[in-house]
């Protein structure tokens, strides 16, 4: 593959300087997991954002989650067919083959994926309205969301989006039989998290009330 090239320079000594304090320090742990493989206890969905570090929210180790990350951490309802189904094959081996206890929908603040899904919505972003827009048609997974979004000026509505679009994708997990089944049985629960970048606060969503509470 021609358009190969090497690692930038800060990169490849970032990882000189973790192989030789990090590494070195934990290496029984490292070997540990190596020899054991994974045994995550949950599942996270977050978005690619580089901001949203799941792992140090949580002060959790390596081998603690199975991590999944895309755009707008959404997750899409069940299909079958030929296509790819990156996201939903990563649900399908947690449950399937890690058996997780908790699949975690993890959302946050100021997140670029539900900004462009609103302006989309809004006719504000026709680029994204394009057919040949992976991230426009990956989007419209969230219109529905848009379509029950109450008044306000536009930044308050991006924000109840930016809620919306964790519950939307906690409905769509139910839609996989393998999920919906392990959830039924008591085997898995299921958990809605939204994340204020800026002030560090976590929200959690509540089924009863049908919003997000302070965690």
């Amino acid at each position: 593959m021609e358009h190969a090239r090497p690692l930038p320079d800060y990169l490849v000594r970032r990882y000189h300087g973790w192989k030789a304090t990090g590494y070195e320090k934990n290496k029984g742990w490292y070997l540990q997991l190596a020899e054991d493989g994974q045994h995550p206890r949950a599942m996270v969905v977050s978005c690619c954002d580089s901001r949203v570090h799941v792992t140090s929210i949580f002060g959790a180790d390596q081998g603690e989650f199975f991590i999944h990350r895309n755009i707008a951490n959404l997750i899409p309802p069940a299909e079958t067919g030929g296509n790819h189904h990156g996201t939903s094959a990563a649900v399908e081996y947690a449950i399937t083959a890690l058996k997780v206890s908790h699949l975690i929908v993890l959302g946050h603040s100021s997140c670029g994926g539900v900004k462009g899904c609103y302006d989309m919505c809004s006719g504000n972003a026709p680029e994204l309205e394009s057919k040949d827009s992976y991230v426009g048609r990956w989007m419209d997974i969230l219109r529905p969301g848009f379509e029950k979004l109450g008044e306000g000026d536009d930044e308050s509505r991006v924000r109840q989006l930016e809620r919306e679009c964790v519950v939307i994708s906690l409905e769509n997990l139910m839609t996989f039989p393998h999920v919906k089944s392990a959830v039924e049985a008591g085997r898995l629960s299921l958990h809605g998290l939204w994340h204020d970048i800026g002030a560090g606060d976590l929200e959690a969503y509540d089924p009863a009330s049908g919003a997000f509470r302070p965690v």
